[in-house]
């Protein structure tokens, strides 16, 4: 039993991919599923969608590599964090649509809840901002608005999860309700210094704590798979939301290292090792794995639209059939127009933390077309980034030059890298296996069932397929920076 398979639940797409015990890719399936807009600013799933997407990817990857159950020697999940679950215990039902992390409907109860003051208080335990971003709040919203729920979670009779939590008690027929510690770290109601549920802020939120899962390491029992699944049981070895998953993908293993995923938003986390770093630049304080017990943790900065912006070209504006025709749009751009998109189509992430912010375009003239647009969409999410590596180096400090180490579907772009280089004024590093997310969660799985090295072997098998130096003036990069903060400076002044 040398194979691994790792489910990578995303915001868009179940995948499956099966690893050999060497961390090579062997097959992988992949399945779209419909996203649902039931109101401006709401972002909802079918719980059933989700379940259904990861069963067939599961098997479709298992049948393709021409093995068995029987040579899998664990499973590792890694899943979109912040999307909110809820369901009867007894018959494994929702009891609504997934609340997806995109959601913005909980914007007035965050604001009430800052107004009475508590924000000082939820940033200090949780490390996270009063923000629809996360889930305790949209758990509450459910809470309040599903008849009967909450009289029926105080009886014992609801469980709430996460991406992870749901995948698990399916997969497990029902018998396990757990997540693991960067999940819960994501939630809203977990204490990351003192790894813990906080009674006071579920108290807050008048969230009975018996909803709530049992919280593990990244690597360790999650419990085994139904054995008509697959056609035996399997265990699952390996938990981590998948950001982390990435870091742990990136062997980003010491403090001071970096890097950012870039998929339908952007998430740059920076090592900070065993000091859990309070923000004084809102960005996020969290937990970037726990493993024996031991907690590190990190610091992240959230960006909501990345990849996205390219679907909105492509959806929206319809300029471009598919996603790679961006680059060779945005290269035909005429580059004496200074075209701005800051693209807040669902609000501002960090560190500007705007919910109420929509997006807004910059320096259009009678001659700005689809290629200005393009190389607009694309260039925002190097500005974002830089907002985010501004803001992680004033609460960081580590001596020598940052690397960011990428990941994610932006990242086959060398157009896209090269400007990222070039207005970061720091190197990025692009590795030869971009399947971090997924190679995390195999690689987690894989060390608890003793296939995989332990972190430093890991690390020193990391490999680099390019790296990009930054090669603009530094005058026009940071005139091209002050552009952008204007934009963003005039985006909030109009929400």
């Amino acid at each position: 039993m040398t194979h691994i398979l790792a489910i990578d639940q995303g915001t868009t797409s179940s995948r499956a991919i099966l690893f050999d015990g060497s961390l090579n890719v062997v097959s992988m399936a992949q399945e779209e599923f419909r996203q649902h807009f039931p109101a401006s600013g709401w972002v909802e799933h079918d719980p059933s969608d989700l379940w259904a997407t990861v069963a067939a990817t599961a098997r479709a990857a298992i049948e393709r590599a021409g093995i068995g159950a029987k040579d899998i020697a664990a499973i590792g999940i890694t899943n979109q964090r912040e999307t909110t679950l809820l369901w009867d215990r007894k018959t494994g039902r929702p009891l609504h649509n997934a609340i997806v992390w995109q959601d913005r409907r909980t914007a007035d109860l965050c604001e009430r809840l800052k107004a009475a003051g508590h924000e000082p208080m939820i940033s200090a335990r949780t490390g996270l901002l009063l923000d629809p971003y996360f889930s305790g709040t949209k758990l509450a919203w459910l809470l309040d608005h599903v008849e009967g729920a909450r009289a029926r979670a105080k009886a014992g009779e609801l469980a709430f999860g996460t991406v992870d939590s749901w995948l698990i008690w399916n997969l497990t027929g029902g018998q396990v309700h757990v997540t693991d510690a960067t999940n819960a770290a994501r939630t809203l109601l977990y204490n990351i210094a003192e790894n813990r549920w906080d009674a006071e802020i579920c108290g807050l939120l008048d969230i009975p704590m018996q909803l709530l899962p049992e919280v593990r390491d990244c690597a360790g029992d999650f419990g085994v798979t139904r054995a008509d699944l697959f056609g035996r049981e399997i265990p699952i070895l390996g938990v981590a939301g998948d950001q982390q998953a990435a870091t742990v993908g990136q062997a980003c293993f010491r403090p001071g290292m970096m890097k950012s995923t870039y998929g339908t938003g952007c998430f740059a986390l920076l090592n900070t090792g065993a000091d859990l770093v309070p923000s004084r630049n809102r960005l996020l304080t969290t937990i970037a794995y726990r493993l024996d017990g031991k907690t590190t943790y990190a610091l992240e900065g959230s960006i909501f639209i990345a990849g996205a912006v390219v679907q909105w070209l492509r959806d929206g504006l319809k300029i471009i059939r598919t996603a790679s025709e961006s680059q060779p749009l945005a290269q035909k751009a005429d580059e004496t127009q200074e075209v701005v998109m800051v693209p807040a189509f669902t609000g501002l992430g960090a560190p500007y933390w705007r919910p109420d912010c929509r997006g807004a375009i910059f320096g259009l003239t009678r001659n700005s077309g689809p290629a200005e647009f393009a190389r607009a969409a694309l260039e925002s999410v190097g500005y974002q980034t830089r907002d985010l590596l501004e803001a992680m180096r004033a609460d960081w400090t580590t001596p020598g030059q940052t690397v960011l180490r990428v990941d994610g579907g932006m990242t086959a772009s060398d157009w896209s890298m090269q400007f990222l280089a070039d207005i970061l004024g720091a190197p990025v590093d692009r590795p030869r296996v971009t399947e971090t997310t997924a190679l995390g969660a195999a690689y987690l799985a894989g060390l608890a069932a003793g296939v995989c090295p332990g972190p430093e072997r890991f690390a020193s098998q990391w490999a680099l397929d390019r790296r990009f130096e930054p090669r603009m003036d530094d005058s026009l990069r940071q005139a091209k920076y002050a552009r952008w903060k204007k934009a963003v400076a005039a985006t909030m002044e109009a929400a």
